[in-house]
């Protein structure tokens, strides 16, 4: 792994771990193009992912405060809050599953396929051009359809389906407000982007990977992070007056260009 491309791959990370186009289907696309195949590929894309997962930190610093004050002071909790009991409840799905495809190398091997990534961003559309067309702003959020956005978020550990896509498209399948939505879908995922971040993190280390390629990852995750935070704001402020039709129209021209190249 050279400085340059991992520069590369932490622009790709930072533009679209957020955007709802699937981060993970764009680097392993990004490496299967650029013929850079590494044994510990997905490890160094959960290290930059990690870096993106601390800009959400830093954007969200009020709101997390504020979720982790009112877990401890119930009575100035308000209806419709996000609370930690929410989070919580929105990751079981994704960590029951992702644990369970980790245990077995289902996502080492039979999801690093750009042929699988194609047909991700193609269903991943069809869920967010349909959940646009069912909105109605009607529901606050509750421990209810906070489980059915950790659902959606659980599709999420398939790369294309996008993460912020999915649970974008719960939140709003669930009633939620559009800003509430985008932000929600922030930071539930907190929880299993540190978690998954932390524990590649220490696998690379236990297999003297970082010694080896510490300044590489330094710079890749300083570009993620920094690109994140920009990218984070973009959205919001996106979401609050537009639909999500032009990153799913993207994605399907993205998918028919992958089957072009792969099959022909």
């Amino acid at each position: 792994m050279n400085l340059i491309f991992t520069i590369i791959l932490g622009v790709v990370q930072g533009l679209t771990e957020f955007l709802p186009i699937s981060s993970s289907g764009h680097l392993i696309l990004f490496r299967s193009f650029l013929n850079f195949e590494g044994s510990y590929g997905l490890a160094v894309d959960a290290v930059l992912q990690l870096a993106t997962t601390f800009a959400i930190l830093i954007y969200f610093h009020k709101d997390i405060y504020e979720i982790t004050r009112k877990f401890f002071i119930k009575k100035e909790r308000r209806e419709g809050d996000i609370t930690a009991y929410q989070i919580v409840v929105a990751s079981i799905p994704v960590v029951i599953v992702g644990y369970l495809l980790e245990k077995y190398q289902v996502l080492d091997v039979a999801f690093r396929n750009p042929l699988l990534v194609a047909g991700a961003l193609i269903i991943g559309s069809l869920i967010m051009l349909t959940t646009e067309r069912l909105y109605k702003n009607r529901n606050n959020l509750n421990l209810k359809n906070a489980f059915i956005i950790g659902l959606f978020q659980m599709l999420a550990l398939v790369p294309g389906m996008s993460r912020s896509g999915m649970t974008i498209s719960g939140s709003l399948l669930s009633g939620l407000t559009r800003e509430k939505a985008a932000k929600f879908s922030f930071i539930v995922a907190l929880p299993v982007l540190f978690g998954s971040g932390f524990k590649k993190l220490y696998d690379l280390w236990k297999e003297g990977y970082l010694n080896q390629h510490s300044l590489e990852l330094i710079v890749g995750a300083t570009v993620s992070f920094v690109v994140g935070l920009f990218v984070i704001r973009f959205l919001i402020q996106f979401l609050k007056k537009s639909k999500m039709d032009a990153f799913a129209y993207y994605r399907i021209a993205l998918a028919a260009v992958i089957i072009l190249v792969t099959v022909f």
